[in-house]
């Protein structure tokens, strides 16, 4: 059922700004985790604004006419997050992707939301400076999109995740309000924490701006590496050791076997045939004494070979191929597909046994389930391959990674790590958080949001019939 966008006609905006094209809507209808599941939707409109005044015009008119809205940027999420659920208008913000102010000596800049991550590091590496949280995606996808799903990445072990890097935001509400929250001050008490509210909201509360970004000064000396196991299960016991004892890791990436071989095919290189963990060290002075430390642990646990980088173009290469290995895992096996880009994250004591209960899980229900993920943190990335026409072996994928996110959850952990919840985790919303906590979020997404106008569809159980958010019956 389409929505009625021709208002947009008469809103301030210039031509090339407003498209009802269908190519152009096609290409906002899904993002890169819902064109493998299927669940694209065309949005009737899409929107290009070039400046907060320019958001907050679409969001008052679309409000007071009930047309949904839903935040687009790169379109690199997992979840669905960026899908136009019930239609209305794509909001695509990679026009805002300017450095509104720079200011090295706070290690502060002030962002658009479609600045691609990667091109922060970028505008300020001649200061000896950089954003440590960026994703693993963090050069295809823009802080506008990090920052709404509360993303993180393969640093995560040592820097934490993007929500403890953004110390300020400028966003714009649903009826077209422009608000700031957060301060550029290190540390402030002053009034709910607002910012952290939006920060991992998903577009479901406000539509970010701008953003405030803290940066860090880059180690003095990095090293990076690999580690070979015989078993993998040695191999995730080595990665939480490491974790206890605090060695100066800023990078602890466990790939087991299948992966491994998935890269191989598709890159064409020759990593060996088994479970690794991917290492970098970054200190700034005895990074050796971290080196020998880390390999000691490793030895203790039956490591099968411990090799370090020997210079930076090595380094590169070894992070390629863990950077890309979600397209090697879809482009595997062309009868396959990849069905629910897992992203659990449990506590670093549990980590081994999310890995070992993952493995138990594809050897019984006969799958195929590479296993890879940022291990230092917790987080297990896990993608189930499926022949989409035999509907066995989907009913067994769709059991086998249900039961790992509940299984995560029953650890202590969380459905969604770095993904967001957008429409693939809904229905563990209130298994991780309970009824009343999300009852709570329901209220707060009614008083910012009354008339759903925000992405729509995402986050709550509830609203995957299309209804609008009122409180479900018991």
């Amino acid at each position: 059922m389409s929505v009625d966008c021709t208002f947009l006609e008469d809103l301030p905006l210039d031509d090339d700004q407003v498209s009802f094209d269908e190519g152009r809507r096609e290409t906002h209808a899904a993002d890169w985790g819902a064109q493998h599941s299927g669940r694209a939707v065309l949005p009737d409109a899409v929107v290009w604004p070039e400046s907060t005044a320019d958001v907050s015009t679409v969001l008052a008119a679309a409000t007071d006419r009930g047309v949904p809205v839903t935040p687009y940027a790169a379109g690199s999420g997992l979840e669905g997050n960026a899908v136009p659920a019930h239609g209305g208008i794509s909001l695509d913000l990679t026009r805002m992707d300017d450095v509104r102010d720079y200011r090295p000596e706070d290690f502060l800049i002030d962002v658009g939301p479609g600045i691609i991550g990667t091109a922060v590091d970028e505008y300020v590496a001649a200061d000896g400076l950089f954003f440590p949280p960026l994703p693993s995606s963090g050069n295809i996808s823009t802080v506008g999109g990090m920052i709404a799903t509360d993303a993180s990445g393969m640093q995560t072990v040592r820097y934490g995740e993007v929500a403890d890097w953004v110390r300020r935001v400028e966003a714009v509400l649903a009826d077209g309000t422009v608000i700031e929250a957060g301060s550029r001050a290190a540390k402030t008490s002053s009034g709910y924490n607002l910012k952290d509210l939006l920060v991992g909201s998903e577009g479901t509360l406000a539509v970010i701006t701008e953003a405030t970004l803290e940066l860090a000064g880059r180690p003095a000396q990095i090293r990076g590496g690999r580690a070979i196991f015989d078993d993998l299960d040695d191999a995730a016991e080595a990665v939480l050791e490491t974790v206890r004892t605090e060695v100066a890791v800023a990078r602890i990436e466990l790939v087991d076997e299948p992966s491994a071989r998935m890269a191989n095919d598709y890159f064409g290189t020759d990593l060996p045939d088994a479970p690794m963990v991917f290492l970098e060290f970054h200190a700034n002075h005895g990074i050796e004494e971290e080196i020998d430390l880390c390999r000691t642990i490793f030895e203790a646990h039956d490591v099968a070979r411990f090799e370090m980088a020997t210079d930076e173009a090595e380094m590169d290469e070894l992070w390629h191929v863990r950077r890309e290995l979600a397209p090697a895992v879809a482009a595997y096996d062309p009868d396959r597909e990849p069905v629910h880009p897992g992203d659990v994250t449990v506590p670093i004591s549990a980590y081994p046994e999310i890995v070992r209960y993952a493995k138990d899980l594809e050897t019984e229900y006969d799958l195929e389930i590479p296993c890879f993920g940022h291990a230092g943190d917790g987080n297990l990335h896990y993608t189930i391959l499926v022949d989409r026409d035999d509907p066995d072996e989907r009913q067994r994928c769709e059991d086998v990674y249900a039961q790992i996110v509940r299984r995560a959850i029953e650890l202590g952990g969380t459905a969604t790590g770095e993904h967001g919840v957008g429409e693939g985790k809904r229905r563990y919303l209130e298994d991780e958080h309970g009824e009343g906590s999300v009852e709570a979020m329901r209220a707060v997404k009614r008083a910012l949001d009354p008339t759903d106008t925000l992405n729509p569809g995402k986050i709550f159980p509830e609203t995957e019939g299309g209804g609008r958010l009122e409180r479900p019956d018991r």
